[in-house]
């Protein structure tokens, strides 16, 4: 049975301490360290050449996000990395947004991971290679789309999403091929029924598992698990997600790997047969042979008490009260009440995928989110409201405002000299550039 969801909503927080990590690795000094991880996915992308037709090894920052101090495979194009030993080191600029994620510096297009790496090698070579499959995937014809998905903050949303997990789960388990595809059938049953519930899922959540969902496939194939080891590690990333506050984003991570991982047992290399226009579900019902119900509503009735339907039921149920208490809270901070409203010029953010909170037409709440732009540095650690159309953040009203260093409940934005905050007659604030 799949652990359940906690109703605290928290980010997650990374902390580095060199000493005990280079005791635990037996490294005398960090460069010694990350050059030997850099070989690890150099060896393990060149062993899985096949996968892709193709290499993917390339440039890597890994960024200790208290100091900015990175490390690298490369050097870079603006001579800012410095060789020490086997790799290169410098300082990663105050308006680059540390993530694990791909950026643009200095010349390169670049895999960027946060340090502390995993201490397991398996889940050190999945996560660098995920984040190189991001560096690759535009010459692999894949766009970078990452849509919201609100339904899946919904009570229906989420709880078609765990049966469907579980039916997943109940797959990895099962001891023959006909077994884990009538679990496969359920769990994609359960699916159809929540496209039929919400019908613009089949869009954007396919986008997003094209997206984030074949970049974690790619990382799980290069770590090179097998066996058991590769049924615990599809297993463990199930169980860790549905304790997740929020799937709006993170949902893919988990679903594409583990189809993926299934389809392989009967056709290795399916993944290329995948095009940025490929629709996943549409691929995976074809690839396992399912019928789908002409009832769907009937299927899932009948299907849900061998997944713990009834128990998912009750826990969404209970969470459906306190998800409304805070979307009302927020609602008031960021729409109804006074708040300052930056417009977005040329931005670069960083967030949590894991703790996002859909407000329909008005857009989506970042507990925490921070964002670069022309007009500066805005950190928040207790909430803003992406616009639906990403074109500009809310926060709550300034509290404290002295030159270009702003504040308010939970955030804090340093504005550059060009730019300057007004107030209007609602009280609602806006950063504007000056005009002298």
């Amino acid at each position: 049975m799949i652990s359940r969801f906690s109703l605290v909503l928290s980010a997650a927080v990374l902390f580095f301490f060199p000493a005990q990590f280079l005791a635990a690795q037996d490294f005398s000094s960090p460069e010694q360290a990350f050059a030997s991880y850099f070989s690890e996915v150099k060896a393990a992308e060149g062993q899985h050449f096949e996968l892709w037709n193709r290499d993917m090894y390339g440039p890597i920052l890994l960024v200790n996000p208290s100091t900015r101090q990175v490390y690298s495979n490369f050097p870079d194009g603006g001579g800012a990395l410095k060789r020490e030993g086997d790799v290169y080191v410098g300082h990663l600029p105050e308006d680059i947004n540390i993530a694990n994620t791909k950026v643009h510096w200095n010349g390169r297009e670049w895999a960027m991971v946060m340090l502390p790496l995993p201490d397991n090698k398996e889940d050190r070579v999945n996560l660098l290679a995920h984040e190189l499959f991001h560096v690759a995937q535009p010459s692999l014809g894949f766009r970078g789309y990452s849509p919201d998905n609100g339904q899946l903050d919904e009570k229906d949303g989420r709880i078609y999403m765990q049966l469907e997990l579980e039916a997943l789960r109940q797959a990895l388990e099962a001891t023959s091929t006909s077994e884990m595809k009538r679990h496969i059938a359920d769990a994609i049953t359960f699916r159809e029924y929540r496209y039929q519930l919400y019908p613009r899922a089949r869009v954007t959540e396919n986008l997003l598992e094209l997206n984030e969902g074949l970049a974690e496939y790619t990382g799980a194939v290069i770590a090179g698990r097998s066996g058991d080891a590769a049924l615990y590690h599809f297993e463990k990333s199930i169980n860790d997600f549905v304790r997740f506050p929020t799937y709006v984003r993170s949902f893919a991570y988990v679903t594409t790997p583990t189809y993926g991982y299934l389809l392989s047992t009967i056709d290795r290399y399916w993944n290329r047969d995948i095009s940025g226009e490929t629709n996943l579900t549409d691929y995976f019902i074809r690839a396992f042979g399912v019928a789908i119900p002409t009832d769907l509503k009937a299927a899932v009735a009948s299907l849900q008490a061998r997944y713990d339907g009834q128990v998912i039921a009750a826990e969404e149920s209970t969470r459906e009260a306190a998800r409304k208490e805070m979307i009302s809270r927020y609602r008031q901070e960021f729409v109804d009440r006074p708040h300052l409203i930056i417009r977005f010029e040329s931005m670069k953010i960083s967030f949590d995928p894991r703790n996002l909170m859909p407000l329909g037409e008005n857009g989506t709440v970042y507990p925490t989110i921070r964002v670069t732009d022309n007009w500066g540095i805005l950190n928040v650690e207790d909430g803003a409201l992406m616009s639906p159309k990403w074109d500009r953040i809310t926060v709550s009203v300034p509290t404290k405002i002295d030159g270009g260093n702003i504040s308010g409940s939970g955030w804090t934005l340093m504005l550059d000299n060009h730019y300057t905050l007004v107030r209007d007659n609602m009280g609602n604030y806006r950063v504007v550039r000056r005009q002298d």
